[in-house]
């Protein structure tokens, strides 16, 4: 999928990039958290020894960050963005994406207060994949 960045997003990509050195895919705005997406094999890389990396940019970008590993699998990748959330296992459709989490916490958390989580969640799952909708169910 084809997606455009803004100026200040590339600004900030570059950024983490250079503290990081590792190659940044892209760069979303999740509630109050900034996630930085890398591909599978250099999320090590990413989050630095001791999480060194990730402190460094939030000190630099004086918010939350969270380092995420890009997969081609749907479903690993919402649990790489929900992380350490468990994902029990889940079932597509018609471009609907139906999940389960583990018990009835997790789903609450999976969903957030009016949905909030969920459709940001679902925003950047489809930034990479062709869905729909995402639906959390018991």
């Amino acid at each position: 999928m084809k997606f455009t960045l803004d100026t200040t997003t590339i600004k900030t990509i570059a950024l983490a990039e250079s503290v990081t050195h590792a190659q940044i895919r892209d760069c979303v705005m999740l509630g109050d958290v900034m996630v930085f997406i890398v591909d599978e094999g250099e999320i090590g890389m990413a989050i630095g020894k001791g999480h060194s990396n990730v402190r460094r940019l939030e000190m630099l970008l004086k918010r939350r960050v969270k380092i995420i590993a890009y997969s081609e699998d749907v479903v690993q990748f919402i649990r790489n963005l929900m992380y350490p959330l468990e994902i029990e296992k889940k079932e597509e459709k018609e471009g609907i994406l139906y999940i389960t989490g583990k018990d009835v916490q997790t789903r609450a958390m999976l969903i957030g207060r009016n949905a909030t989580t969920l459709r940001a969640i679902e925003e950047i799952v489809k930034r990479y994949f062709q869905i729909q909708e995402i639906r959390v169910v018991q």
